[in-house]
């Protein structure tokens, strides 16, 4: 995957993505686990699905420049936080934050910063909630503390973010004012359209406590995710 940065002048940038890569690999473990045990054992998976990514150097560079510094390997270890990044994409809103309470109490996952956009929305109406943790990788010269970001959303708040992102690309982020009004109305819509979902779940709940027998059977549908699903792979997010 990385021979094409075998160059000397690479060999750096390789190593950096390489210890990453680890992260994301080990970090995949683990949420695939869980992924499992909830679709196998639990009447209820909270994860809908999982995206991994590293960044490429260009993409990294480039974000560098952004923000105002060379684009070096020592700027990119020092500034740059997201380069290995997951996205764990779950129904409602309150799935979000038992996942991440789940992701907590691992050993080795080490919160260092936590950027809620779900309770506190950007201005353009976007909403997602970002953890930066620190992740031991092991490597036969030693350990490697190494910066993971994961991306929490709902199911809306990603197809929202999704189409948002397709155009603010094609503009540059100098999108005319009304598309960027029409895009934070739109945001606001699909902010109810979760809380009313998640509010239709827990009359469902309600209703099942009340009356066990409604409650229906899961294994079928979750034999038919697992059927129609994809193994991971690794994803630009």
């Amino acid at each position: 995957m990385y021979e094409a940065l075998l160059t000397d002048e690479m060999k750096p940038w390789r190593d950096l993505l390489l210890v990453h890569q680890f992260a994301v690999d080990e970090i995949k473990t683990k949420l695939n686990i869980l992924d499992e045990e909830f679709r196998n054992i639990h009447d209820y998976n909270p994860i809908e699905h999982i995206r991994y990514r590293v960044k490429k150097p260009k993409s990294i560079k480039e974000k560098l420049q952004r923000i105002g510094l060379e684009p070096t390997i020592e700027n990119a270890r020092a500034h740059i936080f997201d380069i290995a990044g997951i996205r764990i994409i779950c129904a409602f809103t309150a799935d979000i934050y038992n996942v991440l309470e789940l992701l907590s109490k691992q050993s080795d996952f080490k919160i260092v910063e936590v950027k809620d956009y779900i309770k506190f929305p950007k201005e353009n109406g976007y909403k997602s909630l970002h953890i930066h943790i620190e992740y031991p990788v092991f490597l036969s010269s030693g350990i490697v503390p190494t910066r993971v970001e994961i991306q929490f959303r709902t199911i809306a708040m990603d197809f929202w973010a999704s189409i948002e992102h397709k155009i603010y690309y094609k503009y540059r982020e100098k999108a005319p004012k009304m598309i960027q009004t029409e895009l934070k109305g739109c945001a606001d819509l699909i902010s109810s359209l979760d809380d009313r979902m998640y509010t239709l779940k827990q009359v469902i709940n309600a209703l099942e406590e009340r009356d066990p027998e409604l409650k229906t059977d899961s294994t079928f549908y979750r034999e038919e995710s697992n059927a129609f699903s994809s193994s991971p792979t690794i994803k630009s997010i």
